[in-house]
């Protein structure tokens, strides 16, 4: 669906992006993740055609922005981080002029500006102008104008920015239920947000792309031994001596004792899991086996590893 080659873009001495190559396929939800200077927003509006690249080329479909800027133009709904809104148009007004500029056929447009009312949940507000919306609701209708020419792509930039927990919440929601039709790219610098919304991310840094994959692979991929918390009550010699055997137990620190029952931190080594050797041993040496946990990277601890 989305082709990226060798992107590259100056502004300068400054390289913005550095031979940047990725694809995205129809029905993705890709989280575009970066620090601040990154090349995230400058790579969004080469892809949306807002601005040219110095090399490289994308391409949405068998269409290129070089050639066919305008005909790409029609085909994506781009919501900028400061979304261009009119504060003194009313909620429809608005709709319908964006509507007019995106050359929705007249008969047309009440019915499809009452389908994004709809699908962005703006009825409790359509009444008033723009500047007298919360925060959310203007996300909201910054969702709709997006939207309103029913697009193949989506392409959002920073979407929740400055939003309350809730308004977060609620505009997951809603990104995820117009995932399951488009192609959608949502650059953030929320992480749990890419893990809860999106099927595969994306980190670039200094303007190079370090890492590309499904959230969960990128976790695994980052990970190099692994972290087991196990609770068990026996003897304490025999319970360490035992575990200390274990090829799968690299390294064996006691982290906590109460009552007879010790609680022990276990470095693994890559791609081993002890939890069944413990649990054996535990059987087998008549041990109360309380608890036998993995601690769980997140996609913070990947983006630190990969910007720091």
């Amino acid at each position: 669906m989305i082709k990226v080659e060798n992107l590259t873009k100056r502004f300068g001495e400054t390289v913005a992006v550095n031979d940047v190559s990725f694809e995205v396929s129809r029905g993705d939800i890709l989280g575009f993740l970066g620090p601040n200077g990154a090349g995230k927003t400058t790579t969004m509006k080469i892809i949306t055609c807002y601005m040219e690249p110095d090399r490289g080329d994308v391409k949405i479909g068998e269409l290129d922005i070089k050639n066919r800027s305008l005909e790409i133009r029609r085909m994506i709904g781009y919501l900028p981080e400061n979304t261009p809104l009119y504060m003194d148009m009313g909620v429809v007004d608005y709709l319908l002029f964006i509507s007019e500029l995106r050359n929705i056929p007249k008969g047309k447009r009440i019915k499809r500006v009452r389908e994004m009312v709809d699908v962005c949940k703006l009825g409790r507000e359509i009444k008033k102008n723009i500047g007298e919306l919360s925060k959310g609701y203007r996300q909201r209708v910054g969702l709709a104008q997006a939207l309103i020419h029913d697009p193949e792509i989506l392409v959002l930039d920073e979407p929740t920015s400055g939003l309350d927990p809730n308004q977060i919440m609620e505009i997951r929601d809603l990104i995820k239920n117009i995932g399951q039709e488009k192609t959608i790219i949502i650059s953030t610098h929320i992480l749990p947000e890419v893990t809860a919304t999106c099927n595969r991310a994306i980190i670039i840094h200094n303007g190079k792309l370090v890492a590309d994959g499904a959230t969960e692979e990128l976790i695994e991929r980052s990970r190099g031994r692994s972290i087991f918390y196990t609770q068990l009550k026996g003897h304490r010699e025999e319970i360490e001596n035992k575990l200390q055997e274990l090829i799968s137990v690299e390294n064996l620190k006691l982290v906590e004792e109460t009552d007879g029952s010790f609680r022990y931190e276990i470095l693994a080594p890559k791609a081993k899991n002890p939890s069944e050797d413990i649990f054996r041993l535990a059987v087998k040496n008549d041990w109360v086996l309380t608890e036998l946990s993995q601690e769980r990277a997140s996609l913070e601890d990947v983006f630190h590893e990969l910007t720091k």
